[in-house]
């Protein structure tokens, strides 16, 4: 029953760790995003408004935290790799083979129509693992602090930033005179 499930797992992310640590963070988000907002659902001590409320907030706090945290690293992600298959991140051997064959790749070497993956297809003396070793490492290292940015950054300030907005719009805000007792 595991071995079929662990087999998927290491076809589909072997090569790409950065990959799996985009899709097991998002489906964290959205497991305990479910988990938040069931538990208050649940929740019989919380008054009906007061839930209805909350749920609402969960849910939307459950958006931004998913959305954000997917798009950063998936961004970060595609942009690491992007940049080593122009070999713009490169290891010392692939930077010596592409160097070695100028007249094929010198100019395009950091540009968008250098694809090293379309590269290594056609030509089997290319350093194909130490390849795939820089570009996982860059990537996973890069979608590593993506992850702690989107997740300690930016979400709790677009969280905050979209619940006062929401806060500011739906709700009133009555303003008291000032009492006699305050100096100013």
């Amino acid at each position: 029953m595991i071995k079929s499930p662990l087999a998927w797992i290491y076809q589909n992310f072997k090569k790409n760790t950065a990959k799996m640590l985009v899709a097991t963070g998002t489906l964290g988000w959205v497991l305990s995003s479910i988990a938040q907002v069931g538990a208050i659902y649940l929740n019989d001590k919380i008054p009906k408004e007061q839930k209805t409320f909350l749920v609402s907030q969960e849910a939307l706090d459950a958006f931004i935290n998913i959305a954000s945290f997917f798009a950063i690293t998936q961004m970060t992600k595609k942009v690491i790799s992007k940049m080593a298959s122009t070999g713009k991140l490169a290891s010392e051997k692939v930077r010596t083979y592409l160097n070695k064959h100028k007249d094929l790749y010198g100019d395009k070497v950091g540009k968008l129509s250098l694809d090293l993956d379309k590269v290594l297809e056609k030509d089997i003396h290319f350093p194909t693992k130490s390849y795939y070793s820089t570009k996982n490492f860059a990537t996973t290292v890069g979608t590593v602090g993506a992850s702690i940015f989107a997740s300690n950054v930016v979400t709790p300030v677009l969280r905050n930033t979209v619940a006062a907005d929401i806060h500011n719009k739906y709700f009133n805000h009555k303003t008291y005179p000032p009492s006699g007792n305050m100096k100013i």
